[in-house]
């Protein structure tokens, strides 16, 4: 199953990362294109017609779109090392809610964090605190989301702990302090060599955030 495989993809983007530490475990080699995302290339445009966003991931020519359905299928055929989706049914199922509730959840809640309006901003903090929690509860004392060893939800929701620090200074956001075990499970994950090399240095998100957030702030 191997061939001509390219990844579409923003290096701050935190959808773009679920791919990339998905290929580092399994250990795929494959050619990464930067995209300018407001000034998409015509190979984004025509890999990704419908939604017109990273990460694509085409292989031998074909693309597959969206970020867990990328890792599903990055799963899927590189299915000889280091699974990701549990193997029963039912447990497989549990691990899609959950990485769909980071994305329907989590993510839209840590977008309300900067709305225009003071009110709003802290309805949104209460709010995307709320989702980490409800996070927390399911984490339990589990080493990872899915038990023993780390699978798809801590790989759907661990790039979110690379803006937890920018968080903390532009929206006094202490991650650390009402979500510990949170935290600590984000450390835990860090500790693998997959997900250590696919973040970037911390300064430099920080910048990136800080500049995205105060486009939303300031509407």
């Amino acid at each position: 199953m191997a061939g001509e495989l390219v990844l579409l993809d923003f290096w701050p983007s935190l959808f773009g990362m679920r791919v990339r530490i998905a290929l580092a475990e399994k250990g795929v080699k494959y050619e990464s294109k930067e995209e300018d995302l407001s000034n998409k290339s015509p190979l984004l445009l025509e890999m990704n017609p419908i939604i017109k966003q990273i990460p694509v991931l085409i292989h031998n020519g074909k693309p597959v779109c969206e970020s867990l359905i990328i890792v599903q299928y990055i799963d899927e055929v590189w299915n000889d090392k280091s699974p990701l989706l549990p193997s029963d049914p039912y447990q497989r199922a549990q691990a899609r809610f959950w990485a769909d509730f980071v994305d329907k959840k989590v993510y839209v809640a840590s977008r309300k964090v900067w709305r225009p309006k003071r009110e709003e901003q802290e309805e949104g903090k209460k709010e995307f605190l709320e989702t980490l929690k409800t996070m927390e509860a399911e984490l339990g004392d589990k080493p990872y989301f899915g038990g023993e060893t780390f699978g798809y939800v801590d790989l759907a929701f661990i790039p979110f702990y690379s803006w937890f620090p920018s968080y903390k200074v532009l929206d006094n956001i202490n991650i650390e302090a009402e979500c510990p075990k949170i935290f600590a499970w984000a450390k835990r994950c860090m500790q693998k060599e997959a997900v250590a090399k696919t973040f970037h240095d911390e300064k430099k998100v920080y910048e990136f955030v800080a500049k995205t957030r105060k486009k939303y702030v300031s509407a």
